[in-house]
């Protein structure tokens, strides 16, 4: 049990703590792969696409399977979000949509598993450090929300054009004789959405996963009274930071597509 593990452990309770936050990674600098996160990432990825690419092919137009009915039950609830939130035109939102929450909820999942479990599997083989939930990592979430920034750029550019989001950028809220306060407020409000979106997805995750590390602290008789009930209210938050982080993504690119 985790309690043994802490009382054989050198560093206590604290050893415990950091070991568990501490990647697998590889390279020294900016150069540093958390080998952790990279592979569950891609692991979790294409878990997504296996079920969605078997549902589609296993889809009839009869009485419908469980997978089947399960795919239609998130494509029409990612795509009711999209035609609420979404007001232009673009074949790749609604796709996008499914993708990040799908994929996200997938990572967030990963905390509901004990967390000593892989971690001492992985051990087994001689891995030192293991953190199997993705979300937890900030290089990961940067990452993702860095990518809808960039998303978002480039249909600003392509929607208004290279001079429409010039003067986007330079002459809003207050016209032209304000053009270097104009410039600061949309560079601020630009680069915020990138920030918040991957640290609020993070934060969240971050505090469920310590959550249950300390649980996991505590003599094992106490900790299914207290897991098990944070274990589900941690189902919400998982669900909830998937939707915001899928909604949030959608707005933003709602706004990008906006030609006044």
């Amino acid at each position: 049990m985790a309690t043994e593990a802490v009382h054989g452990s050198e560093g206590g309770a604290t050893g415990y703590i950091i070991h568990h936050l501490t990647t697998l990674s590889a390279g020294e600098g900016f150069w540093t792969f958390h080998l952790d996160t990279l592979f569950f990432s891609a692991f979790l990825g294409f878990v997504f696409i296996f079920l969605f690419k078997k549902a589609a092919e296993s889809a009839t137009s009869g009485v419908p399977g469980n997978l089947q009915n399960f795919a239609e039950m998130i494509v029409e609830f990612v795509d009711t979000q999209v035609k609420d939130s979404f007001h232009g035109r673009n074949a790749l939102i609604a796709p996008l949509a499914l993708s990040i929450f799908c994929w996200v909820f997938l990572m967030n999942t990963m905390d509901l598993l004990p967390v000593d479990l892989l971690p001492m599997i992985a051990g087994l083989f001689g891995i030192e450090y293991l953190r199997v939930v993705p979300s937890t990592d900030l290089n990961a979430t940067f990452a993702m929300s860095i990518s809808v920034f960039f998303l978002i750029i480039f249909y600003s550019i392509k929607v208004k054009g290279p001079v429409g989001f010039a003067k986007e950028m330079l002459l809003t809220p207050f016209g032209v004789w304000m053009i270097p306060f104009n410039l600061l407020l949309k560079l601020v409000e630009e680069v915020a959405k990138p920030i918040s979106l991957g640290l609020r997805l993070f934060g969240n995750m971050y505090a469920g996963e310590l959550i249950f590390i300390l649980i996991a602290l505590l003599p094992w008789w106490i900790q299914p009274a207290l897991s098990l009930p944070w274990a589900i209210f941690h189902i919400l938050i998982i669900t909830l930071q998937a939707f915001i982080f899928m909604v949030l993504t959608i707005v933003y690119l709602s706004l990008a597509h906006e030609d006044h």
